[in-house]
């Protein structure tokens, strides 16, 4: 069994971030462990710039803030592994792992740090009614698939959801040549940055319908189209005003949830605001 000082599960900004102010606290046996082909986490995808104003005082992509951050890390030869599962934690520290070199390892670590992320809600937590065609995607998926993958998820887009990243993928879709219909949120504002709302959305003629979602989505093979309704107070929405529109792909922005797939293993109580772990 391997023996670490520190370890950080998760090579996204927060990871590599706690990985150098330990390193710069003091510690030096360190290793941080990544699922993912590189470090970085969700900001290799993220393209659009609005990085880097308070850390580094200049305006970056996501790509370039995460570089500076990998870079700390290679500067300092913190150690860490890439394409690397951690299955297990217990709650005397005993991480178990698995990579394609090592095969499936343990290690015995005296602090753990966990910076998973999170993932988005998907359709199957929504209740929406219809078969499962292809062409519905949450909206980190289909900005990974444009992004990352060079891959059009689809030409006329509906998005459910007006988080930030839903807002961004409209203007994406757009300028890849997609007509984005509509961007619907269920609550009476958006849940999004007031920047991203106007860049993203005004800027290019798309509009947002508050208080209004997806109560039908049509299609067997694919997504032909979707129904949205406007909701009342209680959320609840209001047949009558029930339309089809038209479309070969959804996208949801429907909100984050912590990934604490670990965390619940490790026995460590979660907070029922953040849904995170308990901090103090």
């Amino acid at each position: 069994m391997m023996q670490k000082q520190l370890v950080i599960i998760g090579g996204g900004p927060a990871g590599m971030a706690a990985a150098v102010a330990a390193y710069d606290a003091g510690i030096r046996d360190i290793l941080i462990l990544e699922r993912d082909t590189g470090l970085g986490g969700i900001l290799r995808q993220c393209i659009h710039n609005g990085f880097g104003l308070h850390r580094f005082k200049e305006e970056l992509t996501g790509p370039e803030y995460a570089y500076r951050y990998e870079l700390l890390v290679l500067e300092r030869n913190i150690e860490f592994k890439l394409n690397t599962m951690v299955l297990d934690i217990t709650s005397d520290k005993i991480i178990t792992a698995m990579n394609s070199e090592d095969g499936a390892f343990q290690i015995k670590a005296d602090a753990i740090i966990l910076a998973m992320g999170c993932r988005e809600r998907p359709k199957g937590a929504l209740n929406i009614a219809g078969k499962r065609p292809s062409g519905i995607f949450t909206a980190g998926t289909a900005q990974k698939f444009v992004n990352i993958d060079g891959y059009m998820p689809g030409k006329k887009v509906v998005i459910l959801g007006s988080g930030d990243i839903g807002l961004i993928m409209a203007r994406r879709m757009t300028l890849e040549g997609a007509s984005v219909e509509a961007v619907c949120e269920l609550m009476p504002y958006s849940g999004g940055l007031a920047r991203n709302i106007e860049q993203c959305l005004n800027d290019f003629g798309i509009p947002l319908m508050l208080s209004h979602t997806v109560v039908e989505i049509h299609g067997k093979d694919r997504v032909t189209g979707v129904t949205i309704a406007k909701v009342d107070e209680r959320r609840k929405p209001i047949a009558e005003t029930r339309q089809y529109i038209e479309c070969d792909t959804l996208l949801l922005s429907c909100g984050l949830i912590p990934e604490n797939e670990l965390t619940k293993g490790a026995n460590i109580s979660l907070d029922r605001v953040t849904n995170g772990a308990t901090v103090d």
